[in-house]
């Protein structure tokens, strides 16, 4: 087991303080990884500091190849990096694949944006000449979370870079190994030393002191919305900018008209996923009552059809992060004063389950709309259901927590449709389908708890730039 250090300027950073590195099918160790702190972010800022200007100066042609280069290596390495994600997370291995494949496809998608990625003229007057530039930060920074870090890391760093900006990555605490494996491969593909850094170790450590840092002038982060105000307060303190995905509470809404069979397909995929380890995970069933007990016998039968096991035996449903995560959720579902558990409840039991993080998939009826579960993220497979009379209580409804990730409206009345799209408060809206974020070209992000800023398509090119407007009198 080799221990996990920062990828600092092109190279391995020797640390001495280390923790370990915990595999939440097992909870056995899979090595060390080093508790970066200020001096490893100050080196991670001065060689990203050194290599933007070069880089910036770079013909986007060029930082097009590199990226589509980085992809190409991405993957040829898949697998590998599959394999060491199911271990890190707990997800499933087929899950996994996906997930690299995706990064790849972040690489590849920003290498060819960046090619048609233009400034304005403005028509004034005839005798000036007004044009946009687009100019990147400098010195970005991003904190990511544990449950998609290769994907994460992609989006962040790929726009990033595309647009002319060195980075600096902190990944989870959890998770840390894909991001310095992904870093040696953009090294690998020609990508500057110093233009891609990675400094692993704990948020309370290295996380602050990257948010912190003078030299660091744009920042994102994806994580809770606890820790992202902090990071807002940091960022306020030295106006820089951030971009910042935070909780979900999204929500199904199901119509008597939708198809049900593929309502209840995809309402289980989408807290299924990654054991509903997902910002945008559809964690609420708000059901019209003509079709409600329908409705549930349907999920609640995909439920009891759910394989659980070690992410590397490909099972439906792997482990939650860790057991700090699993007592949280059987937490938050014993916690239900009012409603009635059709399925799940609590971890499964049996053979090597026992030493993992596991949590059975957990399907509650009747649920209080005011309770916590109806309001809050539990972050586990838990998929709560309440019903609905009318398209005002089901817009109510969905519209009842502070959180404004996604929603999905289930109906064949195309108009109805529109109309409701409109109403609901979510970044991303999806009808007759899901897509738990959707692909690399939609624009993704939430209201209100949910954050601010758009990642993700286009837009994460205008998120990772700033706008000059030059002016020439002729």
């Amino acid at each position: 087991m080799e221990t996990t250090y920062p990828f600092i300027n092109g190279e391995s950073v020797t640390v001495t303080e280390t923790y370990d590195n915990i595999d939440p099918a097992t909870g056995a160790s899979l090595g060390a990884v080093a508790r970066s702190g200020e001096k490893e972010v100050d080196q991670a800022v001065e060689a990203a500091q050194q290599a933007q200007p070069g880089w910036n100066r770079t013909r986007p042609e060029d930082r097009a190849r590199i990226l589509t280069g980085i992809a190409n290596l991405i993957e040829r390495d898949a697998e590998a990096l599959a394999r060491v994600e199911s271990e890190d997370t707990g997800k499933p291995l087929n899950q996994a694949r996906t997930d690299a494949a995706v990064c790849a496809r972040y690489f590849r998608f920003y290498g060819h944006a960046i090619d048609s990625y233009y400034g304005h003229t403005i028509p004034l007057a005839d005798d000036q000449l007004v044009y946009t530039r687009k100019e990147p930060f400098g010195v970005v920074g991003s904190v990511i979370a544990w449950n998609y870090p290769m994907q994460l890391l992609a989006r962040a760093v790929a726009p990033a870079v595309a647009t002319g900006n060195a980075t600096i990555i902190k990944p989870a605490d959890e998770t840390p190994r894909t991001a310095v494996m992904i870093a040696r491969l953009a090294l690998e593909a020609g990508l500057p030393a110093g233009v891609f850094n990675v400094v692993p170790g704990t948020g309370v450590e290295a996380g602050a002191a990257l948010t912190a840092h003078p030299g660091v002038q744009h920042l994102g982060f994806v994580g809770s919305t606890q820790v992202g105000s902090a990071i807002a307060r940091a960022a306020a303190e030295r106006v820089v900018p951030t971009v910042l995905e935070l909780g979900g509470k999204s929500a199904h809404i199901v119509f008597p008209d939708a198809d049900l069979d593929l309502a209840a397909t995809f309402a289980t995929k989408a807290i299924l996923q990654n054991a509903g380890q997902t910002c945008s995970a559809g964690s609420r069933l708000l059901v019209h009552r003509a079709v409600h007990d329908e409705l549930l016998a349907k999920v609640a039968d995909n439920f009891g059809k759910v394989s659980i096991g070690p992410g590397l035996s490909d099972p439906d449903l792997g482990p939650l992060i860790s057991t700090k995560q699993q007592s949280r959720v059987r937490a938050m579902v014993g916690g239900v004063s009012r409603g009635t558990i059709v399925v799940g409840g609590d971890a499964p039991s049996g053979g090597d389950l026992d030493a993992g993080a596991y949590f059975s998939p957990t399907l509650i009826d009747d649920v209080d709309p005011a309770s916590e579960i109806a309001r809050e993220e539990v972050f586990g497979p838990v998929l709560v259901a309440t019903t609905f009379d009318s398209e005002d209580e089901a817009i109510a409804l969905a519209n009842s927590t502070d959180y404004a990730l996604l929603g999905a409206l289930w109906t064949r009345d195309l108009s109805r449709a529109h109309r409701l799209a409109s109403q609901v408060q979510a970044g991303q809206v999806y009808v007759n389908t899901y897509g738990a974020g959707g692909g690399v070209e939609l624009p993704f992000g939430g209201f209100m708890k949910s954050g601010y800023g758009r990642e993700k398509g286009v837009e994460a090119l205008d998120a990772y730039t700033q706008t000059k407007t030059v002016i020439v009198k002729l």
